[in-house]
């Protein structure tokens, strides 16, 4: 049990929510939810005692474990991968330690003998015995084998750390678990693991997400942050935004309803209030409009990017034929004797272990490299635009505000339709006028998306599109390519994205490339 009392808390000058009071219970799984800039991630800090509150408290059951997702890849380089996931557990951890060097010792005493054998007694107690296989257990669930255990973290490449620093929050069964964006460069098998581990888990889960299928699949509750609170709904994410947009139609109505009754009595008051024998009837009415409330509602702090893409002309039959695609990066082979076809209204997405392929394939569809062999033709009817995974060369220079990068890329040249898109992608008035070297990722991501949408170009080419973005954004972008007439080609990590997109699916690493399916999900064998 996790409980918090009048919480509070203020940053940057900004008010981030206050007097909350929540109990978290174990046997549920929370997803906290909020725009960019709410607080989930200084709340969860909150919890875990990283960051001071400045009001309130937060308790848990006498002698319950706590853990939590740490994002540091560098802070266990030193330890060996099996070690780094053992160290979700200091206190095992620490009593394997200190065991070690006692039975290490040249001279070993009987006091040496009597402290092993208490901290052996407190080991079982610990489960100890089991510590070990159980590492093994849920680094092989997440596609780490046997042969990572005794190797370097500083070996492993990034979205491999993850994996094990998900494993050390996991390790020794918590009592409370705290997990910031933890399916973050995680593959589909290792995700769908996770969510598998997740629904099996009988104690507290508090989770931070842009994913809604994983927030669908693992959440029994929602705690949105929003209008400076923090109120708990029961149900998954789909169930928390048809009930937040119901009850915004319902406050809505009360306003609509009380604006016109109080339009109604200034009427009267205005055409009565100087007739002698309506005088009485106008006071009355002047009294009634006084104390009418008219139920200010809130400013939510989420905002939606307006995402629309119109392709300058419609494609022909054949939109793209690649035969034999072969490439290299130093001595590894990346793609391997490519080939397929692309015809018009196919919204494609690629698929592969290694997303350094899809990469390659892209940047080689869109001659950002060359292929080793082999050749990808374009139909003359098409105009391709792409959203790379990494945009850092469209805006290190700086020396454009955002009205004129974008001016750069668009055939109207006018500012107020340059300033209209713009503020349809979330920068309004002085933000317009920001310099694009000081851009977060998210906004560079919405840059890329108003550069793509004055292109007018029939073929959008998307690699990582959902990366740094919040769930409102996600869903932006989801719904403007689920409306776009043209071709897609794309990856992404994003489940309910991947369903609700594809109508094909490319998987690079099959030697079928062609997989006849009707969802993502058929693919996966979810149904």
């Amino acid at each position: 049990m996790l409980v918090t009392n009048n919480v509070s808390l203020t940053f940057g000058g900004q008010k981030l929510f206050e007097d909350v009071n929540i109990k978290f219970a174990p046997g549920n799984c929370y997803g906290l939810i909020g725009a960019n800039g709410s607080g989930k991630s200084t709340f969860l800090k909150l919890l875990s005692g990283d960051i001071e509150m400045q009001k309130g408290s937060i308790s848990k059951g006498p002698g319950e474990r706590m853990s939590v997702l740490r994002q540091d890849q560098f802070a266990y380089d030193e330890y060996t991968v099996l070690e780094t996931v053992l160290k979700g557990n200091e206190a095992l951890f620490k009593i394997m330690q200190e065991k070690e060097a006692i039975y290490m010792k040249a001279d070993f005493s009987d006091a040496d003998g009597m402290k092993a054998a208490e901290l052996e007694g407190e080991f079982a107690e610990m489960n100890g015995w089991e510590a070990e296989p159980e590492a093994q257990i849920l680094l092989a669930g997440l596609g780490l084998d046997t042969s990572y255990s005794d190797r370097k973290m500083k070996e492993l490449r990034g979205s491999e750390k993850i994996k094990v620093l998900l494993a050390q929050a996991i390790f020794g069964n918590p009592d409370i678990l705290l997990l910031d964006e933890p399916t973050n460069n995680l593959d589909i098998k290792a995700k769908d693991w996770l969510e598998q581990f997740l629904l099996n888990f009988t104690n507290t889960v508090i989770v931070v997400s842009h994913d809604r299928h994983f927030l669908n699949k693992v959440c029994t509750w929602t705690a949105d942050i929003d209008f400076g609170k923090i109120t708990i709904y029961a149900g998954n994410y789909d169930f928390w935004r048809q009930s937040s947009e119901l009850a915004q139609n319902l406050r809505n109505n009360q306003n609509k309803k009380a604006e016109e009754k109080a339009k109604e009595l200034k009427a009267f008051i205005a055409r009565f209030s100087a007739n002698a024998s309506k005088s009485k009837q106008a006071t009355s009415r002047q009294k009634q409009l006084e104390k009418l409330e008219l139920g200010d509602m809130p400013t939510s702090t989420r905002k939606y990017p307006y995402i629309h893409f119109e392709p300058g002309r419609e494609a022909g039959k054949d939109v793209l034929t690649v035969e034999g695609l072969t490439k290299s990066i130093g001595k590894k082979k990346i793609l391997d004797n490519v080939t397929f076809t692309i015809q018009r209204n196919e919204k494609v997405i690629f698929l592969a272990d290694n997303e350094l392929a899809t990469t390659t394939l892209f940047n080689i569809l869109t001659g950002e490299t060359e292929a080793d062999s082999g050749t990808a033709s374009w139909g003359v009817t098409t105009s391709q635009s792409y959203f790379p995974k990494d945009n850092s060369k469209y805006f290190d220079a700086g020396k454009y505000n955002l009205i004129d990068w974008l001016r750069m890329y668009s055939e109207d040249q006018h500012e107020p339709y340059i300033r209209g898109l713009l503020g349809q992608m979330l920068f309004s008035g002085e933000d317009a006028f920001k310099k694009t070297n000081v851009l977060s990722g998210g906004e560079r991501v919405r840059c890329m998306f108003a550069r793509m949408m004055v292109s007018s170009s029939n073929v959008l080419i998307l690699d990582g599109p959902t990366n740094h973005l919040d769930l409102e954004s996600i869903t932006a972008i989801n719904e403007g390519l689920i409306r776009f007439k043209g071709i897609v080609l794309f990856t992404s990590h994003d489940h309910e994205f991947n369903q609700t997109v594809a109508n094909r699916i490319i998987d690079l690493d099959a030697k079928v490339i062609n997989v006849n399916t009707n969802s993502y999900d058929e693919y996966l064998g979810l149904n």
